[in-house]
């Protein structure tokens, strides 16, 4: 038997084609790490390599040098988790499915709690996150209630959707 004949038996040949697009889309991925600011850079885990890499690419301003950097960031993305990288990338686009969805059940949370049956959304929303400002964020609820009855200012509302966010994004880690 030949050594033709035994690759005839693989189901899992990769062409050069899949492998060149497999890359380039790892290229994409770093290109969108790279668009990050440093503190969601700092939200996604990485390795130290990678780290350093994306790091590197910030001082480079040659458009060739950093064609080969990209090239090099998809080299390191290879040996990463980068479909965890994809999804924690996908929460800070606000153009993506993932982050729309998150904003928007952040919205009814918000809405549930200054509608009439504010009581009762805000006891099971303290039993979910026990580990809240609970003084604080009764406050925001009454102001933001007030306000929606008033239909004038949008300030407090505003207000308790960042502090519902900024639970929500401690809960997944961002």
């Amino acid at each position: 038997m030949t050594d033709f004949d035994s690759l005839e038996d693989d189901e899992h040949i990769v062409s050069k084609t899949q492998i060149k697009r497999e890359m380039e889309a790892l290229q994409e991925l770093g290109k969108k790490l790279l668009s990050l600011s440093k503190s969601q850079q700092q939200k996604v885990s990485m390795s130290d390599t990678l780290r350093a890499a994306l790091e590197e690419a910030t001082r480079i301003k040659q458009r060739e040098a950093m064609r080969r950097h990209l090239q090099y960031i998809g080299r390191i993305m290879r040996t990463e988790d980068h479909e965890s990288i994809s999804n924690r990338i996908n929460l800070f686009d606000s153009t993506s499915a993932a982050h729309n969805k998150m904003f928007h059940k952040l919205e009814m949370i918000r809405d549930n709690l200054c509608s009439e049956h504010s009581m009762e959304a805000m006891h099971s929303y303290l039993e979910e996150n026990s580990d809240i400002d609970m003084q604080h964020f009764r406050q925001l609820v009454r102001q933001a209630k007030k306000e929606a009855e008033k239909g004038d200012k949008t300030t407090s509302r505003k207000k308790l959707f960042k502090l519902l966010r900024d639970i929500q994004d401690k809960k997944i880690g961002l």
